[in-house]
């Protein structure tokens, strides 16, 4: 009967909360900005004040920085036993994707400017695309398959991005913030690579966590938590720089207070991979839209996000990983995979183009899954690891010792 009513009340809860949000839903901002490749530098701006923003993106900069390596890295650290591993393999993976990406761009043919703020920015995105496809095969690559690894995605990142943002193919897809070109396109390029590479660890140990690990798991939910804002502001124009703020934390609260209600309705209890993941959700769909949503239509968003995203985690991670006949570690699908393409097709709300948002959200979902079945053949020939999980392959790993209290 308690059981019941508290079940009752977080569904009332919900309703009241989705009611509140879409109050503000009718006023959607007028004006929208096109993708993430339109945004910066504003060629707009006298030389004082393009000086002033690029000190304010510098600073944001060094919080994506912050979100790449404590983020990503101790969100990764849940595998128990594996914890040197994912950090030591974030270090690699953003060490490798920012200076290959801004090599890469100044070679291409085009008017590309790496060596400023901007091109500094988008490096770390494809960076973070990479961390994002990294968790879905974690813990079943050598450490040296990260390296490969990190520089097929980086090439596989740099093309699609300029299919979605620079080809002209999909004019007017908006993706202000990389829902789609960042979150998706990582998650279905990672998924790619397991569908290709998971069938050599069909006999190997599972995953395993602790206490201890999943204590550090969730420190880095909230430290990309809390630099989320900078990451998805980096890219507006300096106008819509609060508003796509604000919209950022407002989509993150209404996910984790959809996480928090739907893991107590599906499991009885709080489970912390949901909590840890799935409140991000919001961070992630309110990409596409984040500097000309509403602050009532950003909340939405996010609730919205934070609802699919644990029921990915819940009840939808199983029936994946029999479609690609392996195991997604991370659960990138579930945070960053579906609520990345529902943040793509939200924007259709917003710039009513159809043709240019579906298009785009297909594609990025096509070449990331056959570019990552690709990268995980080629992975193929540099071996397979043996002690999948395990740091002892890697590391001089010293043995737990067991401290003994007595009462």
């Amino acid at each position: 009967m308690k059981s019941n009513k508290s079940v009752g009340l977080l569904i009332i809860f919900l309703l009241i909360t989705v009611a509140l949000s879409m109050g503000f839903f009718p006023s959607v901002n007028e004006g929208v900005e096109t993708g993430m490749a339109g945004l910066v530098p504003m060629e707009n701006l006298d030389g004082t004040t393009q000086t002033i923003f690029d000190a304010v993106n510098y600073t944001r900069s060094i919080h994506i920085l912050a979100m790449l390596l404590v983020g990503f890295g101790f969100l990764m650290v849940f595998l128990r036993g594996h914890e040197f591993s994912s950090l030591t393999a974030t270090f690699l993976a953003v060490s490798i994707a920012i200076p290959v990406y801004m090599a890469a761009k100044s070679f291409l043919p085009g008017e590309y400017q790496v060596m400023n703020i901007s091109g500094f920015l988008f490096a770390e995105f494809a960076a973070a695309s990479l961390l994002i496809c990294m968790g879905a095969v974690l813990g079943r690559l050598k450490m040296d398959q990260y390296f490969i690894l990190a520089i097929l995605f980086t090439v596989g990142y740099i093309f699609n991005e300029w299919l979605l943002l620079e080809s002209g193919v999909f004019r007017g897809f908006l993706d202000t913030g990389g829902s789609v070109a960042i979150h998706a396109f990582g998650a279905y390029f990672g998924l790619g690579v397991v569908a290709t590479t998971d069938r050599k660890f069909k006999n190997k140990p599972a995953p395993k966590t602790n206490k201890v690990s999943n204590e550090f798991c969730l420190l880095g939910s909230m430290v990309l938590w809390l630099f989320w804002p900078s990451f998805t502001s980096s890219v507006a124009s300096p106008e819509r720089t609060y508003l796509t703020a604000l919209n950022t934390v407002l989509a993150l609260c209404g996910s984790t207070l959809a996480t928090y209600i739907f893991t107590k309705l599906i499991r009885g209890k709080i489970e912390v991979e949901d909590i840890a993941n799935a409140a991000l959700a919001g961070g992630v769909c309110i990409g596409s839209v984040c500097s000309t949503a509403s602050p009532g239509f950003a909340m939405f968003i996010g609730i919205c996000a934070g609802t699919l995203s644990t029921l990915g985690f819940s009840l939808i991670a199983p029936r994946i990983s029999k479609l690609i006949r392996g195991t997604d570690t991370c659960g990138v699908h579930n945070l960053h995979g579906m609520p990345g393409l529902l943040g793509g097709l939200f924007a259709i709300g917003i710039n009513h183009n159809v043709g240019a948002q579906v298009g785009a959200v297909v594609t990025t979902v096509v070449v990331g899954l056959i570019l990552g079945r690709i990268t995980g053949g080629i992975l193929g020939f540099f071996g397979t690891k043996e002690d999948t999980y395990n740091d002892e392959s890697d590391f001089f790993v010293e043995e737990e010792v067991e401290e003994v209290v007595e009462l």
